[in-house]
C-alpha cells in the first residue's frame, strides 16, 4: 500500500513538472494581482470544452511552484472536493493558493454554486492553515476574479 502511495505521489510530482515545462513561456515572474492569475488560467484552460477546476500553489513570493489539474467535469459541471485541491498544496508545502475553473460557454458570470464552493475551500483553507487567495472563472477571451468583485 505504501508503495502505491509513493508512485502516486510521483506520479502528480511528474505531471507537475510536465505542466510547468509546456506553459513556461506563458507562466508569469509571481502573481501581482488577479489580472496576472487570470491570464496563466486563461492560457491553461480558457479553450477547453469541458470545465476544469485548477489550483494555482504559491510560494511565500507568490510564485507559482505548482498547477494541479484537480479535477475534469462535464460541459458545464465540475465536482470539486477539498482533499483534492488542497492535495498539491499540503504535498508541496504551499501556504496559498488560488483556485480557478473555466466555464466552456465563454460567459464568466458566476453561479450561486461557484460561490459556494469557493467560500467552501476558504474555510477549509482556514482550518488547515492554507490561504485561498481567490477563485476564479475564465473562459478563452474573458475572466472574472471573485474576490476582486466582491463576492468573497
Amino acid at each position: 500500500m505504501k508503495l502505491e502511495k509513493i508512485i502516486e505521489i510521483t506520479r502528480i510530482k511528474q505531471e507537475i513538472k510536465e505542466v510547468e515545462e509546456t506553459y513556461k513561456s506563458i507562466l508569469p515572474e509571481r502573481i501581482r494581482s488577479s489580472k496576472d492569475a487570470i491570464e496563466f488560467a486563461k492560457a491553461l484552460i480558457g479553450d477547453e470544452d469541458r470545465e476544469v477546476f485548477l489550483v494555482l500553489c504559491l510560494n511565500i513570493k507568490n510564485e507559482i511552484s505548482v498547477v494541479h489539474r484537480c479535477h475534469t467535469g462535464s460541459l458545464n459541471a465540475s465536482v470539486v472536493h477539498p482533499r483534492e485541491v488542497f492535495k498539491a498544496a499540503i504535498l508541496n508545502n504551499s501556504g496559498t493558493i488560488i483556485v480557478a475553473h473555466n466555464h466552456p460557454s465563454g460567459d464568466c458570470q458566476y453561479s450561486h454554486e461557484d460561490v459556494v464552493v469557493s467560500k467552501r475551500l476558504m474555510d477549509a483553507g482556514e482550518l488547515i492553515g492554507i490561504e485561498v487567495l481567490d477563485s476564479l472563472i475564465v473562459s478563452q477571451k474573458d475572466g472574472v476574479s471573485l474576490r476582486e468583485i466582491g463576492v468573497l
